[in-house]
């Protein structure tokens, strides 16, 4: 599957020497996977350079900043991820629900960014994409194709994002920001769960050699930098955790499928601990729990189809949430009513309150299916489920007015928070949760051959490969040989000489 991006070695010699030639002239430095993993190893030098550098420029040492380990203010980096333990206050269970908070991403403040570098820097350094002949596109139903062009643009490349025109309007205020040309933002039919209008026009697109498609739901480097990354940091917040209590035991990684990438930190995270991989869905959409399809407003999850870079074989729960509780908890947490009800009427601390505000839509999903996982499981105190606050809240500023409007009449009062409160979250049941057994894989493996043996062109024998542990196993394999390959693109550019 060349296309894919598994290659570790050079496939086009004039490529690479095109690329060396681009990155040595922008003196573009590229993080290896294990650095992003341990920034800890990233040299003194680039650190001490970051801090005149802002998060959000289009600077290529924000390279460095693509990981979990930024302090709050996205310059300095920290120790641990940031993370937030939501109390049983706001959760209604024993079990402690950690989040790693997305919002410390540079320049998308989202953890996408960490995906799209995952992508592109592989076909960068195997002579797979071209920086003074390609175009790259970032098909995408969210931020991964922020991510992208924000990636794009510091290492030099053009990239252009493709997603559906019902996505929010913050996400296309920004694309308009970053893009090279304005022709580089590409609207598809649809909302959320239209993915293969987007696939359509990548079809399209993919006519014209110059342009080069980095598709989420089948880029491998997606799975493996969070696998490598996302997992690393969920340990480390674990093991922080474990400190103060040392019957606490990982019990489940739960994550809103997408493209799945995120839950290859699960992957990680099953062989270090033993913990269940939990998949989230739209409830309107519920294409793994019942074969179902629909539109939702859980911006960030794409549905109708299984991707490609999903181990569905190591999946262990199916579980799914309805856009009408995480469009209505899109309020409570980010008005002041809503805070006011929190703190005063249900004993949520303050500085959890303080704290909402990080969460974007997929971050409520990815909570709410983390306590029906609790409830489900019936986890007590020594038990924790990790999930990502993939986003904050401020990307969905219009997407509350529109809530407002629809569903509350334009005004939100304290009557409202506790109806909200008490339906969303502590009304939180154990319905449309899946337990899979081996023929619920097997059935949710099969769905994804529509999609990429019939529609997108993928060998039988490619697609059937993934059933299997060793194929995730050996993917492994490839992260080590991609470092080898980076440090040595990097001797070669010379660039850490001349910083």
């Amino acid at each position: 599957m060349p296309s894919l991006g598994l290659e570790k070695h050079v496939v086009d010699q004039k490529v690479y020497e095109n690329s060396l030639e681009r990155f040595a002239k922008q003196k573009i430095l590229l993080p290896t996977f294990a650095q992003l993993a341990e920034p800890a190893t990233i040299p003194t030098q680039i650190k001490d350079l970051l801090e005149k550098v802002d998060p959000d420029e289009p600077h290529p040492l924000n390279l460095f900043r693509v990981h979990w380990y930024m302090d709050s203010d996205r310059r300095r980096f920290a120790t641990l991820p940031e993370y937030m333990v939501l109390p049983k206050e706001l959760t209604g269970v024993d079990a402690e629900i950690v989040l790693l908070i997305g919002a410390n991403f540079p320049m998308i403040e989202a953890h996408k960014v960490l995906a799209a570098y995952g992508c592109l820097a592989p076909r960068v350094i195997t002579g797979m994409y071209d920086p003074l002949h390609h175009r790259a596109i970032w098909p995408s139903t969210g931020n991964y194709c922020r991510g992208g062009v924000a990636i794009s643009r510091i290492m030099a490349c053009r990239g252009v994002a493709v997603l559906p025109e019902g996505m929010s309007r913050e996400r296309f205020t920004w694309l308009e920001n970053w893009v090279a040309d304005p022709a580089d933002v590409i609207a598809t039919p649809g909302t959320e769960s239209n993915v293969k209008e987007i696939y359509d026009k990548c079809h399209e697109l993919d006519a014209d050699p110059a342009n080069i498609i980095f598709n989420q739901f089948s880029e491998f480097g997606n799975h493996l930098v969070h696998r490598l990354c996302t997992g690393k940091a969920g340990a480390h917040v674990f093991e922080k955790l474990k400190k103060n209590n040392p019957k606490l035991r990982l019990r489940a990684f739960v994550s809103a499928t997408g493209s799945a990438g995120t839950l290859g930190a699960g992957d990680y995270l099953k062989d270090e601990y033993g913990s269940w991989n939990v998949a989230v869905e739209a409830l309107e959409c519920p294409t793994m729990l019942y074969n179902g399809f629909g539109e939702h407003n859980i911006q960030g999850i794409g549905d109708k189809h299984i991707p490609l870079i999903h181990n569905v074989m190591g999946t262990d729960m199916a579980v799914a949430i309805s856009d009408e509780s995480t469009d209505a908890l899109n309020l409570l947490f980010n008005s002041e009513v809503g805070h006011e009800y929190l703190r005063a009427r249900q004993g949520v601390p303050k500085e959890i309150v303080e704290r909402l505000h990080k969460l974007g839509l997929s971050s409520l999903c990815n909570i709410l299916a983390s306590i029906k996982t609790a409830k489900y499981l019936k986890l007590g105190e020594d038990d924790l489920l990790l999930t990502v606050a993939t986003d904050p809240a401020s990307l969905y500023d219009t997407e509350r007015e529109k809530t407002l409007k629809k569903d509350f009449g334009g005004s939100f009062d304290a009557v409202n928070a506790g109806e909200v409160f008490g339906q969303h979250l502590k009304g939180t049941l154990t319905d449309h949760v899946l337990e899979c057994s081996l023929r619920d894989r097997e059935r949710i493996f099969d769905l994804g051959y529509y999609t990429w043996v019939e529609q997108q062109g993928v060998g039988i024998e490619e697609f059937v490969a993934r059933r299997h542990k060793s194929f995730w196993r050996e993917l492994v394999d490839l992260i080590p040989a991609w470092d080898a390959m980076i440090d040595e693109f990097n001797a070669r550019t010379g660039v850490a000489s001349s910083l």
